[in-house]
């Protein structure tokens, strides 16, 4: 079975009738949330968490009504990650919403009881997340992010909108990012673009600083940043420095675009975090989270800051305005 067809399957099982809905009892769960950015006044303000609890009151789950949702945000720092995992654990709710690889294995080791739903895992049966897919086994389950390939992708676009390109830094975090899933097709792609790859680990925002000043000595740098929970959380440090450098980025994730970056492809965390809100109302009326296979992305999304390629002297080519980019600014 083919996964879109497969997905579209799962989704018309999300249907649940009223009348099962009514035996659930008066009790209220309790909903741990488990993010990898940084705490807002208003959690409302993060549109993944803002529309994973919109779906949830879509299925009949209002916080502050029947279910109470713990919320915590662990800033891209490994040390809080753990923190907060035995926190959450420690409060024994009914399930486990996390975000992102090394969140869902930080409350993985905390417990193997309670229910996890993940929002985002590259590779969660490499990871030893879950055995397989399509029977994920054990109490973890919940919807993949990026493919592999998606690697050689976003360095196909940073030479495609920046033509001079010579040397690009991957950037990421080596605590805290899947990155080692996608260097395969940055090689590839790399030699097929004739591209200079930099492995660029950082830790810090001094050390962002710093490989972003040392690139941006020579003309026909540029760098990919990699899916990482704590790039997502220090971005606006990246942002800003690639931007004082004069050097193009693709990012990963549309947030970066929108807050400056130049470029950014990949998931719709949005819809991702969305459809998890299925699951975790699947999960609290009775199934168990082993039985639901691991869904993957149907939706991407481009976006263009067209005032960034403005200021960095780039012109964004037609190719990138085709209408099968998802959106732009």
């Amino acid at each position: 079975m083919n996964r879109r067809s497969f997905i579209t399957l799962l989704g018309g099982a999300a249907a649940w009738p009223l009348a099962v809905r009514a035996q659930q009892g008066d009790r209220v769960r309790r909903i741990g949330v488990l993010l990898g950015g940084v705490e807002r006044s208003d959690p409302l303000a993060n549109p993944n968490f803002s529309a994973f609890t919109r779906a949830l009151a879509g299925l009949g789950w209002a916080d502050g009504r029947n279910v109470r949702i713990d919320l915590r945000w662990a800033g891209g720092d490994t040390n809080r990650m753990r923190a907060l995992a035995q926190e959450l654990v420690s409060m024994q709710p009914d399930i486990i919403l996390t975000a992102g690889e090394d969140l869902t294995a930080a409350v993985q080791r905390e417990t193997r009881t309670i229910p996890i739903v993940f929002a985002g895992v590259t590779d969660p049966v490499a990871l030893r997340i879950v055995a397989r897919l399509n029977q994920p086994g054990g109490n973890v389950t919940g919807f993949a992010d990026f493919e592999a390939s998606l690697g050689g992708k976003w360095l196909e676009l940073l030479s495609e909108i920046a033509p001079g390109l010579k040397r690009a830094a991957i950037m990421f975090n080596p605590d805290t990012s899947s990155a080692p899933a996608f260097m395969p097709s940055l090689e590839t792609a790399a030699r097929s673009l004739k591209v200079e790859q930099i492995i660029t680990p950082v830790h810090s925002d001094v050390e962002i600083e710093a490989a972003i000043i040392a690139l941006g000595r020579e003309p026909g740098g540029g760098v990919v940043a990699m899916p990482d929970v704590f790039l997502n959380a220090h971005r606006m440090p990246l942002i800003s420095a690639a931007a004082r450098n004069n050097l193009p980025a693709v990012y990963y994730v549309s947030n970066f675009a929108r807050d400056g970056g130049l470029l950014s492809y990949g998931v719709d965390y949005v819809d991702i975090f969305r459809r998890a809100a299925t699951y975790v109302d699947r999960i609290l009326r009775g199934e168990k989270p082993g039985d639901l296979p691991v869904q993957f992305p149907t939706k991407f999304e481009m976006v263009v800051n067209r005032r960034t390629a403005t200021a960095l002297g780039l012109a964004v080519p037609p190719s990138i305005m085709l209408p099968r980019r998802r959106a732009q600014r």
